[in-house]
């Protein structure tokens, strides 16, 4: 399920990312889309490739992981992004929702370390 308002449009700096055109308002689940889980073996050889920017950790072991479909790869980072995802291990899903209120136009970001407001470096420690 991806919202119907979200788009994929250029960012300048960032390439591209996922915006909308209506308000979307704090709680509304923008996209569920399921993933593509892999072993550790296959996450050695992503890391070797420009998939690395796109793979999320996944599971309980920390050098597992998963590509996710829809538009969940695009979303770009932001130490205080607008939105969260959560990862449904069981179901093998990962679900992007609101953390505030988002204004048509405004580009949904992700903060790639799990909480939408950790400061922690990300790999190529970009702050916005």
């Amino acid at each position: 399920m991806i919202l119907p308002s979200l788009v994929i449009a250029p960012t300048g700096e960032k390439g591209r990312g996922v915006f909308t055109t209506e308000d979307i308002g704090k709680g509304t689940i923008v996209e569920v889309s399921p993933v593509i889980v892999m072993s550790r073996e296959d996450r050695m050889l992503l890391d070797q490739t420009l998939l690395h920017d796109y793979i999320f950790e996944w599971g309980v072991d920390p050098k597992g992981c998963c590509m996710a479909l829809g538009y969940i790869p695009i979303y770009n980072h932001s130490y205080r992004s607008n939105c969260e995802y959560e990862m449904d291990y069981g179901s093998a899903l990962i679900s992007v929702r609101a953390v505030r209120f988002i204004q048509a136009g405004e580009e949904l970001s992700i903060n790639y370390n799990g909480d939408w407001n950790n400061e922690t470096p990300v790999w190529f420690d970009v702050r916005p």
